[in-house]
């Protein structure tokens, strides 16, 4: 390095640590503020956080940025360098450049690193990132969950860190979907046990193997106006086991699932999700779940909210809720949700697939609501569904209210006898072709219509909604297609206490109601 480089550095350094001692007051007080914009990001959608003030070019530490040099030695020593000094934003200048990254970079605490419109981080398939740690745990979840140290950028047990700008960082080619060998990755962004991270600022993530983005037991996570197109290989961001969480802005296309909350043993305990926010973003996933809980659901989730959210094609759930580990799920709440070419616009299922540890039973669903939620679907056996299991274990507390759900439908008249399921799997499809074209509801209570109405696009010989071993189900203002061969519209069957007012079908008609076992009570 040059001398007027030496001289830059110290005086970054410098600077460095008068922004530090003129931010924070006392040794604990970095702290204290992470607790406070937690508790903003709370209340208030995407809070931004300054900048550090000291800032690292990489190319000062010895970064080329053609596309053929190994850069990550050199931003290594950039970010060293700002964790050094209290904190600085590494820089990837743009302009067209490529930098290289055939290793893992080493993230550190209150380092941002920023990247640069016109700049790329690029993978390189030269195996020589770090190998996957031993995980005693791994049996409780896929081999990519259990590993975090075989990607692009990791850390653990950092805090105040962020990727930002308006550049690329892409997996290029040099990630794998399935289980990689020593030496390769499978994730762009690995982060574990974190505390303060911002990740997007118009930043796109690209080809990220396995994960684009996996966090697992982190707090205090903002997000907003990050890109993720990962749509030729696998998953866009897991959130796991992770606390106060907003995001805003996000465009993510994704093959597997796009946006996924997921609890896992991985990282050895059971630990708590929620306080979560995401709004005005786009979702799509190729073969699954553009909006998932689960399907690894260890640990407890509450307090989410989603508003204002576009899906656009997903070969499994478009929002999907599963508990198959034991976790309970409550106070989720959707709202202005619109949804097409989806296979199965909604779906909820508990199961008892019981892959944590400590011996989980079986968990929870309760206090879900749909509020003005719009969908096609894009096959007509996987109509949407809420199946509970007995005992503790039934869905409960969910309101629906202007649903407007429009099916394919064409199917004929068939059994409504109860569907085969496979309770230790979570995909749409472990349930045989529902009875009811349009909502199908076993051992589900106080379940409520309001507002809200069912179509198909081709005839079909099904009834609309077939409830099945549940109590409370009521429908008001309820809208429902008759199909020519239905053999009534809403079937009830050992259903407790349902209720229908006010309802038509799309003809302006009286629904028709039939019952077995079942007692209406809209008293």
């Amino acid at each position: 390095m040059s001398r007027s480089r030496t001289r830059t550095g110290a005086l970054a350094a410098g600077l460095a640590a008068l922004a530090v001692l003129a931010v924070f007051d006392g040794p604990s007080a970095g702290a204290v503020r992470v607790r406070a914009e937690a508790a903003t990001a709370a209340r208030a959608p995407a809070p931004q956080r300054p900048l550090p003030a000291a800032e690292f070019n990489v190319r000062d530490y010895g970064a080329k940025g053609d596309g053929s040099t190994n850069d990550t030695p050199a931003i290594q020593r950039a970010v060293n360098a700002a964790n050094s000094a209290g904190g600085g934003t590494v820089r990837l200048p743009g302009g067209g450049s490529t930098y290289e990254s055939k290793n893992t970079l080493h993230m550190k605490s209150d380092v941002t690193l920023q990247v640069d419109k016109g700049a790329t981080l690029s993978g390189n398939g030269a195996d020589d990132y770090d190998p996957p740690e031993p995980n005693e745990w791994d049996d409780y979840q896929d081999y990519g969950h259990s590993h975090f140290h075989n990607a692009m950028i990791h850390g653990d047990r950092l805090s105040n860190i962020a990727f930002v700008g308006e550049g690329v960082i892409d997996g290029d080619g040099a990630l794998i979907t399935g289980n990689p060998e020593s030496g390769e990755a499978d994730k762009i962004i690995s982060l574990t046990r974190c505390k303060g991270l911002r990740l997007g600022d118009g930043l796109t993530l690209r080809e990220g193997g396995h994960f684009a983005a996996l966090v697992n037991g982190c707090d205090d996570v903002v997000s907003d106006r990050l890109t993720i197109d990962t749509a030729m290989d696998r998953d866009g961001w897991n959130v796991i086991n992770t606390t106060d969480v907003t995001v805003t802005g996000a465009h993510l296309d994704a093959n597997d699932d796009a946006l996924a909350f997921k609890s896992d043993y991985a990282l050895g305990a059971k630990l708590p999700n929620g306080r979560v926010r995401v709004s005005d973003s786009y979702l799509s996933a190729g073969c699954c779940n553009a909006l998932m809980f689960g399907s690894e659901t260890c640990g407890d989730f509450t307090d989410y909210r989603f508003e204002r959210i576009r899906i656009e094609g997903s070969d499994k759930s478009g929002l999907g809720m599963v508990s198959m580990d034991g976790s309970r799920i409550s106070d989720v709440h959707y709202k202005d949700i619109t949804m097409t070419g989806v296979r199965s616009p909604i779906m909820q299922k508990i199961g008892n697939r019981k892959r944590c540890g400590n011996n989980p039973g079986v968990g929870s669903i309760s206090d879900i609501t749909y509020t003005n939620v719009k969908a096609t679907g894009s096959t007509p056996s996987f109509s949407p569904t809420l199946w509970g299991e007995s005992g503790q274990s039934r869905i409960k507390d969910v309101t629906f209210t202007n649903v407007d759900l429009t099916v394919p439908g064409g199917n004929g008249t068939m059994s409504t006898d109860v569907p085969s399921n496979k309770s230790t799997d979570y995909n749409p499809k472990s349930i045989g072709t529902r009875p009811g074209y349009g909502w199908y509801i076993r051992r589900a209570d106080d379940v409520t219509f309001i507002d809200s109405e069912v179509r198909f696009a081709s005839d079909d010989g099904r009834p609309a909604v077939v409830a099945n071993d549940s109590t409370g189900i009521r429908f008001s203002t309820f809208t429902a297609q008759r199909g020519s061969a239905s053999p009534a519209d809403l079937v009830f069957q050992q259903t407790r206490g349902y209720c229908v007012r006010d309802s038509a079908n799309t003809g302006g008609g009286v629904l028709r109601v039939g019952q077995s076992g079942s007692s209406e009570d809209c008293g």
